[in-house]
């Protein structure tokens, strides 16, 4: 996954998830399971972004619920901040370009390697790249 500016179009293959920052994982499972029948098809502590997360399979992507495990978080500020809701959209590519928040790429859930592109740069939307 390089830094420089795209080079061509279609750069990113699908969407790979819909993260959502919640207070209660166990809760909004729940929630998902008994209003839309989802089940959890992945879930992961990622000590090093300090947070749990649960994929929830939709079609060939997933809705990441996203809950942060220590105060200092990304996810534990942007809940203090915001509240629960959409915290980022997570795109899987071949390459990317844009100014990212990541100074390299770096492991990510399900074994897949990750950078954040700045909302300063996305038209203030917090993007995920995610490469398998």
């Amino acid at each position: 996954m390089s830094t420089a500016p795209p080079t061509d179009a279609g750069l990113l293959t699908e969407i790979d998830h819909v993260a959502i920052a919640v207070h209660d994982l166990p809760a909004a499972i729940a929630w998902y399971t008994e209003v839309f029948g989802a089940t959890v098809d992945h879930r992961e502590r990622v000590d090093s972004d300090g947070v749990e997360e649960a994929l929830l399979k939709v079609a060939d992507s997933y809705v990441q619920l996203l809950t942060p495990t220590r105060d200092d978080s990304p996810v534990a500020k942007y809940l203090a901040t915001k509240g629960e809701g959409l915290h980022h959209i997570g795109y899987r590519v071949k390459d990317s370009g844009g100014r990212v928040i990541d100074e390299a790429p770096r492991p990510g859930s399900r074994g897949t390697t990750v950078a954040f592109v700045h909302p300063k740069t996305s038209f203030g939307t917090l993007i995920e790249l995610v490469e398998e």
